[in-house]
This record gives structure tokens, sequence and C-alpha cells, in this order.
């Protein structure tokens, strides 16, 4: 099963890195990742491999949220399955 992670807040050195961090400690792989910095925005959109994570989708859920929060930016993951039903016509 796939996820879908985005993370939004001020650009600063590492945010990659941390984020990509917390997911390989999960055993959650990055597959793709797509970001932009707009003047001193950052913008980042990751799909991550969750079928073979150390803890369930929740709690990486929850951990991603308290480091967005830890950072002062907005973490959010979804299911893909969920991301896919939000966007379809």
């Amino acid at each position: 099963m796939k996820a879908i992670i985005t993370v939004l807040g001020k650009d600063m050195v590492g945010i990659l890195a941390k984020v990509s961090t917390l997911c390989a400690q999960r055993n959650a792989n990055v597959i793709e990742v797509t970001q932009s910095i707009m003047q001193d925005m950052f913008a980042m959109i990751m799909m991550v491999d969750v079928s073979e994570a150390s803890v369930p989708f929740l709690e990486l859920e929850k951990e991603l949220v308290a480091l967005g929060e830890g950072l002062g930016m907005k973490i959010h993951a979804m299911h893909e399955d969920i991301f896919n039903s939000m966007h379809r016509i």
C-alpha cells in the first residue's frame, strides 16, 4: 500500500532529510519526491510505500504531524486510495 505525504511551510535546511529519515526509521520506502521552493515557502509531495512499515499507518501519520509541528510546518499523510478517491470525477 502507498501513501501520499505533503509538507508545506517556511523553507529551511534539512526538511527532506528529516521527513525521509522518519520514513526510513519506520521502514516506509520513499518512492517518489517532488518539491518546490517559492521565495521562502517550501512545498513537497512524497509517494511512500508503507506496505512493509514497522508501525501502523495511523501511528506513522501522527509521527509525521508531530515532526511538522516541531519544524513549524504542516505535514499531512493519507492513504493512496483515499487520495485517488478524492480526485476522481
